[in-house]
Order: structure tokens, then C-alpha cells, then sequence
């Protein structure tokens, strides 16, 4: 069974395989904007990609895949958080950048093999030279202040991936976009490919495209320039969150076909938004985690990545403190079953004609090859788990686990670090709520609740007990 993978351009689940001569499955995902530290709505799409790389690993071999994923380290809120802190530019994103890495590795997730950065001189270069060809294919003007935009009339099949409207790009979608642009183009669905310097830029700037000023690069050309320098004018496959579609991915496809004149990327696939509580993360209601604020909670990276993969990638995921609990507790249940396993199969031989994909672990193998369903994979784990007779278990059975462990990435090493200390009056009035709900008194239950809440604690409750996390100031 091949992987496939919803394409969000036709619409269609499609099944991957690499184009080129060569057999390398080629591939790229847009990496994070280095101005502070992501956040796990974030995360939740680079895990997935993870995901992907991973079993495509498994798929083609380690060495037929080759995946790219950015660092947007020059853009309004890079300069704008440069500005306010006082600091060069390339000091703030490389902040940024390593602790983007740090949390990335306690993810566990693998490095790209490629990550170029958008300020790199190198990949500046890359970006003048599309817009050069852009504006002399007539797909792109210079404005009056030196800025150049890609003309969105100049490319019939625009909107082709999101399927915007053009009442909805003349009127409300673009709007987001334009609004960080001068009124400097020619009609509002244009798009800034290079932005001639302000003084609130301070030196960051470069020499512009011929016959435009100097400036710096708009966002969405830099994805086009990298990909094409390390990937090729065609790729196999471009990643991201659905938040990127329009108009980041849409201007992508844009730019780059009329400037390679070939199609872009042979398949587009997006990861769904992560809400908290049943709401969309912000500040303001005070539901945006870091994995910082999770660890600070005795939580493991480890049971934030089972949590972020506990829904189909395509849906919604929406994540609470409780399934970090329930993450913990099955990272559990896997780390006593490996060792029962490995106890099992001792000594056995290999089969000639079995392979670990066609083990009792099949079926979550053909879960994550379809449209990388993962919470069906894990249930099928799970399944496996609770009926297998570990006397009739075979090498391959092993084999198969932990390739399944592999590209799901999970870290069965690890446990949650200690949990902060929790004063005995706090503990005591925690149980004495406990024991008010499970002879259903639910007033004297709620009214002790009350009573945790002002003394800065939150108790959340479980089928087989509760929790005490300090609330979040």
C-alpha cells in the first residue's frame, strides 16, 4: 500500500512518489517566523511534517528523501522586535532560531536536511533574481517608491488552491495581506515581492531588483527562491498549516510559475488549527502554551507529541492539560509493552517470506499510509496491545513496532519531569473535594473548588482521579 495524501489543490487523496530520475522524494514545509518562541499550535504542524518525513523515510529510504524547511528571520515582526529590544537583527532571530531548534529536538524531530534562511546573502541573490525575471515577463512592476508587486492579473489560474472568489480577493481575503503594504499598487490584490527600505528599518536592507531600491524581500518570495535553489523549479511536495494556504501558498504558486514557467510542486498538503479548550489559542484568554509552559507544568515533550498527534491532522485538534494526562499514560502503557515484546520474540528467527509491515501491526501501518491517519494508527497499536498472545509473537512483530514507534516519533525513554510541590493544605482540601464528588455532594464539591481557585490552584478531573496544576497568571 502506497502513502496517500490529500491534495489540497485537487482535492483528492493522491498517492506520493518522487518525480525525478533519481528516486529522491523531494519536499518542502514553511518553517517559523524567529522572533519569539513557538507556540504548540505551531508545533502541531511541524510534528506532522515529522510525521511525513518519517514514514517516507521507511517508504523510499533514508536516502531518497530530501525535505527543506525554512526560517523566516527578515520580516515586519523580526525588524519590529529588533527595533524594540535594541538589538542587531541577526542577534534577535538567532535567539530564536536555537530555541526553535532546542524545542524541535525535545519534539523529537528530525532536522531538515536543508534550512536556509531568508536573510542569508546567498538566498538574497535567489530572491532578486525571480523578481528580475518576474518583472521582465511583465508578471511584476515597480511602484514609485522602489518597491516591486507581483501583478495577480498577470497568472489566470490565481486562486487555483484556495479557490478564492475574486469578489473575496478585491474586497475581504487579501485585506490581511495588503494591509502591511504601501498604497503603492496597482490594484489590491497585488502583492509586495520586494519592499523598498524605511527608516523604522534601520540597516536592515539590501540592493534591490533592477531599476527598484533598496530594501528587503516580501514573505512570501522567499519560499519560491529557497525552494528552487535547493529542491529544483519543481518539487514533489509543499507542506504547512492551513493558515498558509491563502495567501501565502496561493502566492507561492503565483510567482513561481510564471517565473520557472513550470509547475510549482506535484502536491500540496495542510495540517488542520489547534484549539485549547474549545477555543482558538491567544493571549488575551490566557490559552497560549509554549512547550516551556507545559514542562513548567510536569509535563514531557513526549506526551505533547502523542497529544498532537492524538487527531487526524486534516481536522481540528482540540487540546486540553487532560489529554496531556491520557498522552502520558499511553506513552506508558508502550513502554511496558516494548520489553514484554522484546522478552517474546528472543531468540526466534526471522521469517523468509514476512516483513514487518504484514505483521499484526498492518493495519496501523495502512493508517498512517492513508492520508496519515493517525488516530486510527494508534488505536490499531493499542488493539494489538490488548489481544496479541505474546507466545505466538515473531521478530517481526518487533520490527514492526518500532518501525511504527519511528515514524511516529515517539520517545518511549522519556517521563515527565517532577510536577512543582504542592502544599499539604492544597493537597488536603484537593482531597476533601475529591471525596465531596464521589458521594456526589456536587454543591460542597463546587464550593471547595472555588476554594483551590482562589488559592491560585486549578483541580481538573479524570475518570480515574484529578489533577493540581497552579493557575496560569
Amino acid at each position: 500500500m502506497a502513502i496517500k495524501l490529500h491534495d489540497s489543490l485537487t482535492r483528492e487523496p493522491r498517492e506520493l512518489r518522487p518525480a525525478q530520475p533519481d528516486g529522491v522524494f523531494r519536499f518542502y514545509n514553511c518553517g517559523p517566523t524567529v522572533y519569539a518562541a513557538a507556540h504548540i499550535g505551531n508545533f502541531r504542524t511541524f510534528v506532522v511534517n515529522d510525521l511525513l518525513r518519517r514514514l517516507l523515510e521507511l517508504e523510499f529510504g533514508k536516502d531518497k528523501v530530501k525535505h527543506v524547511r525554512n526560517l523566516t528571520d527578515v520580516d515586519d515582526k523580526t525588524i519590529r522586535r529588533s527595533r524594540e529590544e535594541g538589538r542587531p537583527l541577526a542577534e534577535v532571530t538567532k535567539q530564536w532560531t536555537d530555541k526553535f531548534h532546542a524545542d524541535c529536538k525535545e519534539l523529537n524531530c528530525l532536522p531538515p536536511h536543508e534550512e536556509p534562511r531568508a536573510a542569508d546573502l546567498r538566498f538574497i541573490r535567489e530572491q532578486v533574481n525571480m523578481i528580475e525575471v518576474l518583472m521582465a515577463k511583465g508578471n511584476a512592476y515597480r511602484a514609485a517608491d522602489g518597491s516591486v508587486y507581483f501583478k495577480v492579473s498577470s497568472y489566470p489560474d490565481y486562486g487555483s488552491l484556495s479557490r478564492v472568489k475574486e469578489r473575496e480577493l478585491q474586497v475581504g481575503a487579501t485585506l490581511k495581506a495588503a494591509a502591511a503594504d504601501d498604497d503603492e499598487k496597482e490594484d489590491a490584490s497585488d502583492f509586495a515581492l520586494w519592499k523598498a527600505h524605511k527608516p523604522e528599518d534601520g540597516d536592515v536592507q539590501w540592493p534591490g531588483p533592477d531599476g527598484a531600491g533598496a530594501g528587503r524581500p516580501g514573505w512570501h518570495i522567499e519560499c519560491s527562491a529557497m525552494s528552487k535553489a535547493l529542491l529544483g523549479s519543481t518539487i514533489d511536495l509543499h507542506t504547512g498549516g492551513v493558515d498558509l494556504l491563502f495567501p501565502h501558498h496561493e502566492n507561492e504558486i503565483a510567482q513561481s510559475q510564471c517565473c520557472n514557467g513550470t509547475q510549482f510542486s506535484r502536491h500540496w498538503y495542510h495540517s488542520e488549527h489547534l484549539l485549547v479548550d474549545g477555543k482558538k489559542m491567544s493571549k488575551s484568554l490566557g490559552n497560549l502554551y509554549t512547550l516551556d509552559d507545559l514542562k513548567a507544568k510536569g509535563f514531557s515533550p513526549a506526551a505533547l507529541r502523542y497529544a498532537l498527534l492524538s487527531g487526524h491532522p486534516r481536522k481540528q485538534l482540540n487540546f486540553t492539560l487532560d489529554s496531556l494526562h491520557a498522552a502520558e499514560s499511553a506513552l506508558n502503557t508502550l513502554r511496558i509493552f516494548k520489553p514484554k515484546l522484546e522478552t517474546a520474540v528472543a531468540g526466534k528467527e526471522f521469517s523468509k517470506t514476512i516483513v514487518g509491515s504484514e505483521t499484526v501491526f498492518k493495519p496501523a501501518y495502512d493508517n498512517l499510509r492513508d492520508d496519515l491517519n493517525t488516530p486510527g494508527a494508534l488505536g490499531d497499536i493499542f488493539s494489538v496491545i490488548k489481544h496479541i498472545n505474546l507466545i505466538e509473537a515473531i521478530p517481526e512483530d518487533l520490527l514492526a513496532f518500532n518501525q511504527l514507534i519511528f515514524a511516529l516519533g515517539l520517545n518511549l525513554t522519556e517521563t515527565a519531569a517532577p510536577k512543582a510541590d504542592i502544599p499539604a493544605d492544597i493537597a488536603a482540601l484537593a482531597e476533601k473535594r475529591w471525596a465531596a464528588k464521589q458521594s456526589k455532594d456536587f454543591a460542597a464539591a463546587d464550593a471547595l473548588r472555588k476554594e483551590l481557585t482562589t488559592a491560585g490552584w486549578s483541580m481538573l478531573d479524570r475518570k480515574d482521579g484529578y489533577s493540581l496544576e497552579p493557575v496560569k497568571k
